[in-house]
């Protein structure tokens, strides 16, 4: 998201030419014993606008949950108009008090959402801030306030606007200093702080989007993540001596003292910042390596009852690095920290740069999913959020839907069968039903439904609460799902590398994505765009009608093909016949239906409309088809043989003990 450097090192740092000052503008205090923890590391050509770069200095106090920082942003306007203003998130305040827009919208989740007890709550409290252009220092804490610039709710908390005593112009750099506390809440919204364990993001007050029509600066909202801009992250974190630490970026330093330790971590072209600490963490390292690609450096941060997945962890981490490396481009960096989160945390599955959590259990069956799953979602989301980096704020599915649409891929690929898990005993013991696969068809096909609560092109900070999940992770991925079966995966694959390749650390916006999808099929996919991204529009087809009756010595056989839903898609429409034999018929699907007819020697067995199951948007494909000779009997014998099966050996087990 962002990041920022001192004013009078600022051209030579965007430059490339100038290795940032080891100590921030403000005098950090002295510890001596600097012990170097990384040899010298090239600098890489500057790949982003790096116009948002930051230091930050800051000490935790583990015993009370808090962040005493400072910090010193290197804002550049890129727009091509003044601002008047700073903008700041303070996303800690989502959680100061029930009061804020963040709670009003969690509780609109339903009726049985708790609320933050005071001592679990989280803040930030900024102390000052000062801007700095050249020799000139304005001092503007008494400026500071509060605005709410999508809801109007004056209890809102989470942005900070100062007003400027002059403009920046276009291309103009201030230096602006802040001095703040975060207190650290218990975990929530997948940061927080639970015993020993502290995971820290959104941490500090950050500088929104300044863009041409003005500060892109929303409120944090409950069902939406992040948006910021491209720098260089310069950051000493003070943490209890003998505790681990792992962050954006590599670490440069430990600076050792009496009773803490201060890590010296360096990013450049990154727009976040998040890190991790606990005295608890089993520390392992393996590399990434690849005929075509650049070598990875992996990190490996686990818990101790985890240990002996290490090796899943890793090999996930890897398969995303390759098929994301090969199908979209290469992963930059060099370096990737792996964070195993603690039990009962709630920090797992999210993404930062060159950083993210996993999520595991201490029983952790094989074919069940996890791991694995969720580390290479994670590690996806380096590609499509930590280089792409589109608006979450207002295009979430460019990041969550194009990443969850990945991630299947690279599972197919990558590993065996996944199967259905169902845990018992407080969410415990893992049972995997191996007779129910899940595949990209199936995986969340039932959540499509719900995604009709809202038209997708709406800014995703206004999505219904319970339905902004199924329009940006899971109908986006189906009807991605849906493009790669209409246009072939090497069609779509070269779209999406294309625009991983062309709008790589630029913000691109959904237009650029469609844009790039026609380019690489030939074809003005319009039609298609208007109703999944455009439109709330359902698909579903059905078979209304099947009738075969004898004609003359044939048999007439009849069909009737329905769209239920609003949303339109050319379908096929297929008939097997007794003798195993069958017709297709092509449909533009438009239609609200479409009767076929045909004559045979023999009569039909059964119906089906999209029989290739290319519209993975169907929201009920218990309608696709119609047969004569229905098959429930033998599904009834299937599960009730594996159920009892089942029974027998948990009282066979049962009995051991008695």
């Amino acid at each position: 998201m962002l990041a920022r450097i001192s004013a009078l090192t600022a051209l030579l740092a965007f430059s490339g030419l100038q290795e940032p000052r080891e100590r921030p503008p403000w005098s950090a205090p002295h510890v001596p014993q600097p012990v170097a923890v990384a040899g010298s590391v090239p600098r890489p050509a500057q790949r982003s606008p790096r116009n948002a770069n930051y230091r930050i200095n800051a000490a935790l106090d583990a015993a009370a949950r808090r962040i005493t920082g400072e910090e010193t942003i290197s804002w550049r306007n890129i727009a091509s108009a003044p601002a008047h203003t700073l903008q700041f998130h303070l996303y800690y305040n989502a959680w100061r008090d029930n009061r804020s827009s963040w709670m009003r919208e969690r509780a609109l989740a339903g009726p049985d959402v708790p609320e933050i007890p005071p001592e679990h709550r989280g803040s930030i409290d900024v102390d000052s801030v000062r801007v700095t252009r050249g020799e000139a220092v304005a001092e503007l804490t008494s400026r500071v306030r509060y605005i709410a610039p999508d809801d109007g709710n004056t209890d809102d908390r989470t942005v900070m606007e100062v007003p400027l005593d002059a403009p920046v112009g276009p291309g103009e750099t201030v230096d602006i200093s802040i001095t703040w506390t975060s207190t650290v809440p218990r975990p929530i919204a997948r940061t927080g702080a639970i015993g020993n364990y502290f995971f820290i993001a959104q941490w500090f007050p950050k500088i929104g989007v300044f863009e041409d029509t003005g500060w892109n600066c929303h409120q944090f909202h409950a069902t939406t993540e992040f948006f910021a801009d491209f720098g260089s992250y310069d950051v000493q974190l003070s943490v209890p001596a003998g505790w681990t630490v792992g962050a954006t970026g590599r670490e440069r330093r430990q600076t050792i003292g009496a009773n803490s330790t201060t890590h010296h971590y360096y990013q450049e072209d990154v727009h976040d910042f998040a890190w991790t600490t606990s005295p608890a963490y089993i520390e392992r390292h393996e590399r990434f390596e690849h005929p075509t690609l650049p070598p990875v450096e992996m990190r490996l941060l686990l818990q101790p009852e985890h240990v002996g997945q290490a090796k899943r962890h890793f090999d996930a981490t890897r398969a995303a690095l390759r098929y994301y490396g090969e199908w979209f481009g290469p992963y930059p960096y060099g370096h990737i920290t792996i964070v195993d989160p603690a039990y009962a945390s709630g920090t797992g599955g999210m993404e930062y740069p060159t950083l993210f959590t996993a999520g595991t259990r201490w029983i952790a069956p094989r074919h069940a999913g996890d791991p694995e799953e969720v580390t290479i979602h994670e590690a996806g989301h380096q590609f499509w959020y930590g280089i792409v980096a589109t608006n979450e704020f207002e295009h979430a599915w460019m990041d969550e839907g194009l990443n969850t649409f990945s991630t299947a891929r690279v599972m197919q690929e990558a590993f065996s069968r996944r199967y259905y898990v169902q845990r018992y005993f407080d969410d415990f013991i893992p049972w995997v039903f191996r007779g129910l696969e899940i595949t990209r068809a199936t995986q969340a096909q039932s959540s499509v439904a719900r995604a009709s609560g809202d038209d997708p092109s709406k800014p995703s900070w206004r999505y219904w609460p319970q339905s902004a999940g199924a329009i940006s992770y899971d109908k986006t991925a189906h009807w991605l799902h849906t493009l790669e079966r209409m246009l072939g995966w090497e069609t779509l694959q070269r779209g999406m590398s294309t625009y991983f390749t062309r709008h790589a650390f630029t913000h691109p916006t959904p237009a650029n994505f469609f844009a790039v999808v026609n380019e690489a099929s030939g074809q003005d996919l319009t039609w298609f765009f208007d109703q999944v991204y455009r439109s709330s529009a359902t698909f579903d087809y059905s078979i209304e009608l099947l009738r075969s009756e004898p004609s003359a010595k044939n048999f007439r056989t009849t069909v009737v093909a329905r769209r239920l839903g609003e949303g339109w898609f050319p379908v096929a429409v297929r008939v097997v016949f007794d003798n195993g034999e069958e017709q297709r018929w092509q449909w533009d699907g438009r239609d609200r239906w479409k009767l076929f007819e045909t004559e045979r020697p023999v009569a039909a067995a059964y119906a089906q409309v999209d029989p290739d199951g290319i519209l993975l948007l169907d929201v009920n494909r218990t309608n696709n088809s119609y047969t004569f000779r229905p098959q429930a009997r033998r599904a009834a014998r299937k599960w009730s043989l594996a159920w009892l099966i089942w029974l027998q050996d948990h009282l066979l087990t049962y009995g051991s003990f008695v």
